[in-house]
């Protein structure tokens, strides 16, 4: 059964935190050499250019690195965390507003063996696709997919609606991780995940 892409209007819209929820249910997949893999976003983390100190391109700034940020909204960002991790981010908003959803943790649904292969696991225990960087590994991504496009099947990443909600009462928000230098953006409740999902990566 082939569900529908999120659109494009999807992800130009200029709120990032509203957006940042909004993915929570939604289905990030990917195909690469045939072998589709696929799970539920449960976690995600909202980054906003210019204000927010914790995000890449706080104040404007643009580099090599962040360029691919300020790209109109509907494509991936991927870069390397700690010169191993390879963390996938949804660029969002119209060109130029430099803002993104870090996808931190998913559940599992398709191509779960294929995961558990990547990831040098026998069981779909958590771990498996909780943590930013376990998931890139378990679904295939790396750096060398920045830039790829979310709304089109042709460059094997992209997001589907398979119609699921999560209510407002579902969902938990808390500060978001690692970002304890950013001053008082370290304080903006910008991390959503899923209340009782077993998926998630662990609260501070």
């Amino acid at each position: 059964m082939s569900f529908p892409l999120l659109p494009k209007s999807f992800f130009l819209r200029s709120d990032v935190v509203k957006i940042s929820k909004d993915l929570l249910g939604k289905i990030l997949v990917t195909q690469f050499n045939n072998q589709i893999t696929a799970g539920k976003i449960v976690e995600t983390e909202a980054y906003r250019a210019p204000d927010d100190q914790a995000c890449h391109a706080k104040n404007n700034r643009r580099t090599p690195r962040t360029e691919t940020m300020f790209l109109e909204g509907g494509i991936a960002y991927v870069y390397i965390c700690y010169g191993i991790h390879h963390l996938f981010n949804v660029i969002t908003a119209p060109e130029n507003m430099a803002h993104a959803v870090l996808i931190r943790a998913l559940e599992p649904l398709e191509g779960v063996e294929v995961m558990m292969e990547r990831r040098g696991l026998k069981k779909a225990e958590s771990k498996l696709t909780a943590g930013p960087g376990s998931l890139s590994v378990a679904l295939g991504i790396n750096k060398k997919h920045n830039g790829f496009s979310l709304i089109s099947r042709k460059q094997q990443v992209w997001i589907e609606d398979r119609g699921i909600k999560v209510p407002d009462k579902n969902i938990i928000a808390s500060t978001r991780v690692g970002v304890e230098s950013a001053g008082e953006s370290a304080l903006l409740p910008w991390r959503f995940r899923i209340a009782d999902s077993k998926w998630t990566s662990p609260a501070k």
